[in-house]
């Protein structure tokens, strides 16, 4: 029976031997590379060489110049040539160690420089690196995980052996991508958004021109493309990619509709798209305390108004005062704001239903990652608007996703066109708001790359958080133009490249690039050729897209706007039951009042009636005492009028004037 000590696992010599051909195998594989590298290299510079014989010695110079060059050339790729054949020697005397993805890349046949092809080459003094520089490119943007493929090295001519590579994995540490109109940064932005979808990441952007809607279709072979593809050694082939598309609101574009309500958004982000100061800010935040404590939904403009127009009128000035903070002057200005606002159209952004920022994380059946396309046509007339509303999507995506950590690929990569809009006039609280975002969703998986003009759009914090950069062409036409260009060549690594004349030099299609490599340092910088898209660069047909929404799962969902009851029926029920309630007290306290001087006129009536009868009687009574004759013992009386009319006569009289008087005669 074997003791414990005998079952434990001891290190073996055929263990370490195996982990030293493994090593060497990997070493020989990088010796490989170079020594393809320097091959092209060997080439181009012959066929350099062969160009200056040709234009020196005209004739007979030109050939014995271009058989030295062939020479030249002859012994550098042959020493290249025989550098790399010891270098498959040793992997081949190893064990086969090396990843499957690493063998199929070793096994890939490499192309050759069109440099070394192509009469008219450029010349050797134009390549502005050296062999041991090109070797540190090569070296660089070696990645071992997934990659997306941007194009080849730009030494005088495009180096296909050499390309240039965005690690999978780092693409979450953000990016930027710079330059001045018509250089191809909407090209570039294709190109990335292409290769991450056809890893399985999804990726939002905003359609700025509207052409970057030809994502949904296979792009058009031509003799001018299959040339730019073969002379970087791309394998180029028609193909679509699955998309979806976004329009801001009911109203413009004809994309499925994205709407926000005006709670979901927050103070600060409108406090930002109405250009209120601070002090209005703040108290903009309070009325949205305010709602939230009372229960009152924001869901529209409409809803923010009529809390305002509550709060500022005889209903809610107490509760106004009850807030603390907010003047009623203040609030008077965030009222006109918000008209404003909504007059120039910014009404059908906000509503319901709200559109779930988790749709930007799909992908199709064939595991290809979605392509969201916002459209915005008119993003001039509205920039606030716009950049603000990118944010707010890039804020509710830190809000509902979990942290997740570093992962091998992003789950969601965000691209932020015209970026120096969102910047632009920005308070301070905003920018600390876009930084602390920029910053900590990379942990949720998230990806960002601002496309802009210039870096100097960026604020310094931010542009910190950017570990790719991929910089255009500048132009220096003005001396604002000369200190923006200056500015952005200091904020690069150390190359071999004078950067400063470099960025003005670049052709369209062409970048100064570097990224975080996989183990998170800088690459070297390198002027790259990029590679052409594989789907359309022009826009698809207005029928086509229409279809394709008409199409789309989440049309029967977001499609149709929704006016369920919030603030506004809320506030304008209350407003409306202290409207009558207040006509009723006014009817009561008019019937009173009309009642009590009903009673008032009945009084003096009454009283002028009982005056009006006493003085009849008296006058009666005068009447009586007047006709009534005296009696005397010593004489006879004296015939009165009942003596000259007789008794009944009399009688008549007194009550005709007596009727008169009081007006109840009757008129037969």
């Amino acid at each position: 029976m074997s003791e414990l000590g005998d079952a434990a696992p001891v290190p073996s010599a055929a263990d370490a031997e195996l982990a030293r051909l493994r090593a060497e195998a990997e070493a020989a594989e990088a010796e490989l590379r170079l020594a393809r590298a320097r091959a092209d290299l060997a080439a181009a510079e012959a066929a350099a060489a062969a160009a200056r014989g040709r234009a020196a010695g005209g004739g007979g110079g030109a050939s014995g110049g271009a058989g030295n060059g062939d020479a030249a050339g002859g012994g550098g790729s042959g020493d290249a040539a025989d550098g790399a054949g010891h270098a498959a020697e040793s992997a081949g005397s190893a064990p086969d160690t090396t990843p499957a993805a690493e063998r199929s890349a070793a096994e890939t046949p490499t192309a050759t420089a069109p440099a070394a092809a192509t009469p008219g080459a450029p010349e050797a003094s134009d390549a502005p690196l050296s062999p041991a520089q090109v070797a540190g490119i090569a070296a660089g943007y070696t990645a071992d995980g997934a990659a997306l493929d941007l194009g080849v090295l730009m030494n005088g001519g495009p180096v296909a052996s050499v390309p240039v590579r965005i690690p999978l994995a780092m693409i979450n540490r953000h990016g930027l991508v710079a330059g001045a109109t018509g250089t191809g940064k909407t090209r570039t932005l294709q190109l990335l958004a292409e290769q991450l979808s056809e890893n399985g990441v999804p990726v939002f952007a905003a359609d700025i021109k509207g052409d970057l809607s030809g994502v949904a279709a296979g792009g058009t072979p031509s003799e001018k493309l299959s040339a730019r593809t073969a002379a970087l050694g791309q394998d180029w082939s028609p193909r679509a990619f699955p998309t979806e598309f976004y329009a801001l609101g009911d109203d413009v574009g004809s994309g499925i509709p994205v709407r926000a309500t005006v709670s979901g958004f927050g103070p600060l982000l409108l406090s930002r798209v109405l250009g209120l100061n601070a002090t209005q800010e703040s108290s903009l935040g309070l009325v949205f305390h305010y709602a939230d404590e009372k229960g009152l939904a924001l869901v529209d403009l409409s809803d923010l108004r009529a809390v305002l127009t509550y709060l500022t009128g005889d209903e809610g000035k107490a509760e106004l005062k009850g807030i603390g903070g907010l003047s009623a002057a203040t609030a008077g200005v965030i009222l006109r704001e918000l008209v404003a606002f909504s007059a120039a159209g910014a009404e059908s952004f906000f509503g319901e239903p709200e559109l779930d920022v988790r749709v930007f994380l799909r992908t199709d059946a064939a595991g290809l990652g979605i392509v969201s396309l916002l459209e915005v046509p008119n993003v001039a007339s509205r920039p606030e608007l716009y950049s603000t509303f990118l944010m707010y999507l890039l804020a509710e995506l830190y809000e509902v996703l979990p942290e997740v950590g570093d992962l091998d690929k992003p789950k969601l990569v965000f691209f932020f066109d015209e970026a120096h809009l969102l910047f632009r006039d920005a308070s301070k609280a905003f920018l600390s708001a876009i930084t602390q975002t920029v910053r900590l969703i990379r942990s949720k998986g998230v990806g960002v790359f601002f496309v802009t003009q210039t870096p100097k759009d960026v604020p310094g914090d931010v542009l910190a958080q950017l570990g790719s950069r991929v910089q255009h062409a500048l132009r220096a036409f003005t001396p604002d133009d000369a200190k923006a260009l200056r500015a952005s060549v200091r904020t690069y690594p150390d190359s071999g490249y004078d950067l400063e004349r470099v960025l003005q030099e670049l052709g369209t299609g062409e970048a100064i690039i570097t990224v975080m490599s996989e183990r998170g340092a800088p690459t070297p910088v390198a002027w790259t050729r990029i590679f052409a898209p594989r789907a359309s660069m022009s826009p698809i047909a207005a029928d086509a897209m229409a279809s394709a929404v008409s199409a789309s799962p989440l049309f029967s969902t977001y499609g149709t706007p929704i006016d369920r009851e919030s603030a506004r029926e809320i506030l304008g029920a209350r407003m409306q039951a202290a409207t009558e309630a207040r006509e009723a007290e006014d009817r009561a306290k008019k019937a009173a009042a009309d009642e009590a001087e009903y009673a008032r006129q009945k009084a003096a009536i009454d009283k002028r009636n009982a005056a009006a009868q006493k003085e009849a009687q008296r006058e009666y009574e005068r009447i009586l005492k007047s006709t009534a004759a005296p009696r005397s013992r010593a004489s006879a009386p004296t015939p009165g009028l009942d003596g000259l009319l007789g008794r009944g006569a009399t009688k008549s009289i007194v009550s005709g004037v007596i009727r008169g008087l009081f007006g109840n005669s009757r008129r037969r």
